[in-house]
């Protein structure tokens, strides 16, 4: 009995001591858990707010890199801040160059010229300057860049696909598009917004032959130059690409446009349907003895040119090339073009344009190359940043024609009768 009483008083006195730390052990593993809980809930609130602060800081850079593109001076974003900018990826042509690097700039207009390299201002790119009465290169920046064997034309090309089906008969500046459910679209409006389906529908409708047929007409695929050393003709494809004959028409798929070759189509447009040898004369006895040369007469597309102007002009006023105007600025026609080369490593913005003051008029070409920095609305600030400069000089006033109409030296025309509907 005594026994008995012995073990139970041990073992009451074990669970005395086992029992308080059973709940002390189990109270720690809660406490524990809860730390842990905790820890993460802090992690996790960090990470959220770094990826903010990275978005934040991502969002406080694009600013910047818009707005340095038109800094006076150095490239004034680092390489460093290029890499690590929202724009960073797998682009590898970087979005500022010395664009005048190996230019040889005898025979060219000084005055032009300056303009031409301060409204670039640090972007790496080129710009082509014309005078479409006469054919003449007045400038050429970044030489190498212009040279070169062209480059995809993006939307620029959508000036063919206007011509070509207001010369079918199949489309005029007025006639509306159902493009949607509710979308309805006239060519000028088309034309200023660049739509992509408008001028899709246009390829379609007329095919690849017909398409090919005005593109010939208006120089692809061929040198727009007489005797310029080291010009590329650009490519056009031999038949209709893989994307189809709506993506050539609207994007410039499978097509290799040079500056000097949308510098061509300009000054045609820009003069109503000449379309002269671009010259580029490199001595002053060049420029003494220069003389236009007709490369085509091209009077039938008169009419189709006039049916696109109100859509070039509506860009610059309206539309996506609105940077190129500026405050009372004079009427300045224009298309501006957007999109990734062939090679998918070249980010392009282009803007073709011409300007009237008066009697005068004046071709500026812009092709800029990058990253996602570059674009056509971008391109067309540029070529806004020639006009305004030069109208600041006084440049229209001081400089009227040089070149008498009865200069001009005509080539045979071969082969372009209309096809055909």
């Amino acid at each position: 009995m005594t026994f008995n009483r012995f073990v139970v008083s041990a073992l009451l006195a074990l669970l005395v001591m086992v029992v308080p730390g059973a709940v002390q052990g189990a109270s720690a593993k809660k406490n524990s858990a809860k730390k842990t809980v905790a820890v993460k809930k802090t992690v996790a609130a960090k990470t959220v707010a770094a990826k903010r602060a990275s978005s934040g800081r991502a969002k406080a850079i694009a600013p910047v890199l818009r707005k340095a593109s038109y800094t006076k001076g150095q490239p004034p974003v680092s390489r460093f801040r290029q890499r690590n900018s929202p724009y960073a990826g797998f682009w590898t042509v970087p979005n500022f160059a010395d664009a005048t690097e190996g230019d040889v700039i005898d025979g060219e207009d000084l005055t032009i010229r300056r303009a031409a390299v301060e409204a670039l201002n640090g972007l790496n790119g080129s710009v082509v300057v014309a005078d479409p009465a006469t054919g003449r290169v007045l400038s050429m920046v970044n030489q190498k860049l212009v040279l070169q064997n062209g480059f995809q034309p993006c939307s620029t090309i959508k000036l063919l696909a206007g011509v070509a089906g207001v010369m079918e008969g199949e489309f005029s500046r007025d006639k509306v598009l159902k493009l949607g459910r509710k979308d309805y679209l006239d060519m000028t409006t088309a034309m200023a917004r660049s739509n992509n389906p408008y001028f899709a529908s246009i390829g379609r409708k007329l095919g690849y032959d017909k398409i090919s047929y005005y593109a010939k007409m208006l120089g692809l695929g061929e040198t727009a130059g007489l005797n310029i050393p080291g010009e590329q003709p650009g490519i056009w494809p031999a038949k209709e690409v893989s994307s189809g004959i709506g993506m050539m028409t609207s994007f410039g798929d499978g097509i290799n446009l040079t500056p000097l070759q949308l510098t061509s189509i300009l000054t045609t447009v820009a003069n109503g349907g000449t379309m002269y040898y671009l010259q580029y004369p490199r001595t002053q006895a060049e420029i003494e003895t220069f003389v236009p040369q007709v490369r085509r007469k091209l009077d039938k597309m008169e009419p189709a040119i006039q049916e696109i102007r109100p859509g070039m002009q509506g860009s610059v006023n309206f539309g996506s090339g609105r940077r190129a105007g500026y405050e009372d600025h004079e009427p300045i026609f224009g298309k501006t073009g957007t999109c990734t080369h062939s090679d998918h490593k070249t980010h392009l913005g282009w803007f073709g344009s011409f300007n009237e003051v008066g009697d005068r008029k004046l071709v500026v070409v812009v092709l800029l190359t990058g990253g996602k920095l570059v674009s056509g609305p971008v391109a067309s600030g540029v070529a806004g940043q020639v006009f305004r400069k030069l109208n600041e000089s006084r440049y229209f006033a001081s400089n009227p024609q040089q070149i008498a109409p009865n200069g001009l030296v005509s080539s045979e025309i071969r082969g372009f009768a209309v096809p055909e509907n």
